[in-house]
């Protein structure tokens, strides 16, 4: 198993390839690639030619940094039929993007609008008809996270939608802080999709239920909304002995897998936050590990 930074937090602070350094100094020896606007940015096109692509490689071996993970978020679930071509469009450079990095795995979301659940499921199989012959020749795992506010969200909808694709290639990721938009009943979703996860994200976020549904008010009430955090762990309701020893029953701490800190609600402390996260992580896997 692989424990990445995702180094979100720190891309306003630092250039695109600082980032492998700002990773390393904090005790990690990976990192995941999120949508970054010098390379792939959330929902257009990427940005970085092949020139920018080497350098970012080199700057993470100069680091002793692996990538990975290379997270891209387009459209490709969208019910708008000119902006699902375009995001297999940018897929498809993304993916050369990824294989000119000597990346394996890709994550991302399964995109697309709940409040159209069927046009969206359409194009995504559609998108998917074109992409996955790519992703397989390509050798690449490709993980979903069912996102709030994806057409997708409950997390055993989410399993079913990628039994469908019937691809190998194609994977789940679990990410700890949406799991109360994903059902609530995670030991459910573990079991159900056994090894079809193989990246997890790692952050705490409140349980929007609690509280008579109050613990977050909108106003006006009944807006569409879906409220999570990014938080450290123990800052939430995350149930963390459930979390990881459900991961240590699946085996994942012993496979190719991949483990990403995700905390975005502290970047004025995102030093210290990042480097406690990869200390209770550890100490996390220790103990649930099934060496």
């Amino acid at each position: 198993m692989k424990i990445a930074l995702d180094p979100t937090p720190f891309h306003h602070s630092h250039s695109l390839l600082e980032l492998p350094a700002v990773v390393a100094d904090l005790g990690y020896e990976w990192l995941q690639l999120t949508p970054h606007v010098d390379m792939i940015p959330f929902f257009n096109h990427p940005k970085a030619d092949d020139g920018l692509v080497a350098k970012f490689r080199k700057a993470c071996s100069d680091a002793g940094v692996g990538i990975a993970s290379v997270l891209p978020v387009l459209r490709w679930s969208g019910p708008d039929e000119d902006a699902r071509e375009a995001a297999v469009r940018y897929w498809k450079r993304a993916i050369q993007i990824t294989v000119d990095l000597g990346v394996s795995t890709m994550n991302t979301e399964f995109s697309g609008r709940p409040e159209k659940p069927e046009e969206s499921e359409r194009a995504f199989y559609r998108s998917m008809e074109e992409l996955v012959p790519i992703i397989e020749r390509e050798g690449l795992d490709v993980l979903i996270d069912p996102h709030p506010d994806d057409f997708v969200e409950d997390g055993l909808a989410a399993i079913r939608t990628i039994r469908g694709i019937n691809s190998p290639n194609i994977g789940m990721v679990i990410v700890a802080c949406h799991q109360f938009h994903m059902g609530g009943d995670l030991p459910a979703i573990m079991a159900t999709a056994g090894d079809m996860i193989r990246l997890v994200h790692v952050a705490d976020t409140m349980d929007h239920h609690r509280s008579h549904g109050l613990r977050y008010i909108t106003n006006p009430p009944g807006n569409a909304v879906r409220v999570h955090q990014h938080l450290e762990i123990g800052d939430g309701d995350v149930d963390w002995d459930q979390f990881f020893g459900g991961l240590g029953e699946l085996g994942f701490y012993d496979k190719d897998t991949v483990m990403v800190s995700s905390v975005f609600a502290e970047n004025e402390n995102a030093h210290d936050v990042s480097r406690r996260q990869l200390d209770t992580m550890n100490k996390y896997v220790e103990k649930f590990s099934t060496r």
